[in-house]
């Protein structure tokens, strides 16, 4: 199994990286409002977690903490991956060799693994449990081969080419490194979370981002499924009136779609409403890859459900793709199964850099959220700018103290944090890196948790780097086959610094 594989890899994390900002026995920023410290030593624990075949890719990982230590227990792993293949079960060896991501019709899948927490630093064995070709349908979705695109794929190869142009000419501060194509998982991230078991509730609910065709372009929706077992899972559906549960694979009315050997008949998600009746979608419409919204972390605080996502400023829809604002909103539940139950958006922070990825959950111990952002380090330091994941808490558990947050400093557009976390691992042979699709490990409430082998630390994320060398050491995709790999922190009070 190619997971289990990786236990001898571990020992390279860290071999391609830029030069340390920080030195002595540990380095940390202040947060919390002033009353707390984060702490990364030069030896804090990272590694690699995984390393798929060329045939496959993954981001956006959470470790899920169940309730139970037995089966399914003691973690689950989700992801998003890639498509199922249409032709069955071939062997991941026979894929072809420059394989890429890009199709912006071909959706992505929700992939699902039981974790050992003896190796939760190793990404398990999983299957696909359910997946989607935008909003046209839920089901096995096509893997693009490279010699027969679409005219709309050949078309945003070239608009990314255009921009990686543009982009070359900028200033080097630019926020966030594009990749060398135009090639992305369309799908965005998945979320899972457990239901009201305090009232029962057996099930957990996964919520995922999708797209569906908007005019010209693509846009961002909310789509659910549940599952009680991890093995099969019901998907909320349209029906007359409002929605319904359906088993993923159940016969569909849609006929006439061809599927491949063993794989589930089509079922078409329905959008997720609010409290009242609208669907949450993106809010804006965008051509090839370029949509955004909705990806984020759901955190359950005192039985209340917290979903917080960054999505584009509607000001900013017909912006160029680099200069699009997004920001930080939440939308709260008492039922994340129910229908019609999240309420409307609260903006939180609003003009953060274009393509913003945010996490917010509990933090560990504390009554405060912890907030980790896409960044990069501040041009000042050594090294700098590269892109880093940064991370703050806040004073307490309101939405006003994730507001009060400075997370950029100025100019905000190029995304320079003083509070990035040093990591280390992944990189190429000229210290570029990526941090993209990063995720975190929580307990079956979506709140921070850890690997019990680091019972001290504050948490463990995982995220995706594109520029990593691939497993079969090929440059012929940013995603397929590139390496995701695991890090920790260390928060504390200031008073405990001697």
């Amino acid at each position: 199994m190619w997971a289990l594989a990786l236990i001898g890899l571990a020992v390279l994390t860290g071999s391609a990286q830029a030069g340390s900002p920080r030195s002595g026995a540990s380095a940390c920023y202040v947060t919390g409002g002033g009353a707390l410290e984060i702490c990364r030593s030069e030896n804090e624990a990272e590694g690699v977690y995984a390393v798929p075949p060329p045939c496959r890719f993954v981001h956006d990982v959470q470790i899920l903490r169940l309730k139970d230590t037995g089966p399914p227990g003691p973690l689950q792993v989700i992801y998003r991956a890639e498509p199922p293949r249409q032709s069955g079960r071939r062997s991941e060896d026979s894929c072809p060799a420059d394989l890429r991501a890009t199709d912006p019709a071909s959706g992505g899948a929700v992939r699902i693994g039981r974790q050992i927490e003896t190796l939760a630093t190793i990404l398990p064995p999983t299957d696909p449990r359910f997946w989607s070709e935008g909003l046209k349908g839920a089901g096995p979705a096509r893997a693009e081969q490279p010699r027969r695109r679409s005219r709309a794929s050949r078309q945003a190869r070239r608009e990314a080419r255009r921009a990686a142009r543009e982009a070359g000419q900028q200033d080097k501060m630019t926020f966030r490194a594009q990749a060398p194509v135009p090639e992305d998982d369309l799908s965005g991230n998945a979320m899972m979370v457990a239901g009201r078991d305090w009232a029962g509730d057996p099930y957990y609910a996964i919520l995922a981002t999708a797209t569906e065709p908007s005019g010209e372009g693509r846009r961002r929706v909310l789509v659910q499924a549940r599952t009680y077992d991890f093995q099969s899972l019901d998907l909320r559906v349209g029906a007359d009136p409002g929605t319904e549960w359906r088993p993923f694979g159940a016969p569909s009315e849609e006929k006439g779609r061809r599927r491949g050997r063993g794989q589930p008949a089509a079922v078409k998600p329905a959008p997720v409403l609010d409290d009242a009746g609208k669907p949450i979608v993106g809010n804006c419409a965008a051509p090839g890859f370029e949509a955004r919204g909705l990806t984020g972390s759901i955190s359950v605080v005192d039985r209340v459900y917290h979903y917080f996502y960054t999505d584009v400023l509607p000001a900013d829809c017909d912006a160029p793709r680099a200069r699009r604002r997004m920001a930080l909103y939440l939308r709260t539940s008492r039922d994340p199964l129910a229908e019609r139950t999240w309420s409307a958006p609260v903006t939180l922070i609003e003009s953060l850099p274009a393509e913003t990825e945010i996490r917010v959950a509990k933090a560990r111990g504390m009554d405060r959220w912890a907030v980790a952002y896409s960044c990069s380090r501040p041009v000042t330091v050594s090294g700098g700018p590269v892109a880093d994941i940064c991370l703050h808490y806040t004073a307490d558990l309101s939405p006003g103290s994730v507001t009060a947050l400075t997370l950029y400093a100025e100019p905000i557009a190029a995304g320079h944090s003083a509070a990035y976390l040093g990591l280390r691992s992944g990189g190429d042979a000229l210290g570029r890196f990526t941090r993209d699709g990063f995720g975190w490990m929580t307990d079956r409430y979506g709140n921070l948790d850890a690997p019990t082998i680091y019972p001290d630390k504050g948490g463990f994320l995982t995220w995706l780097d594109r520029r990593a060398p691939r497993s079969d050491g090929s440059d012929a995709s940013s995603l397929y086959g590139r390496p995701v790999y695991w890090a920790t922190w260390t928060v504390r009070p200031r008073a405990a610094q001697p």
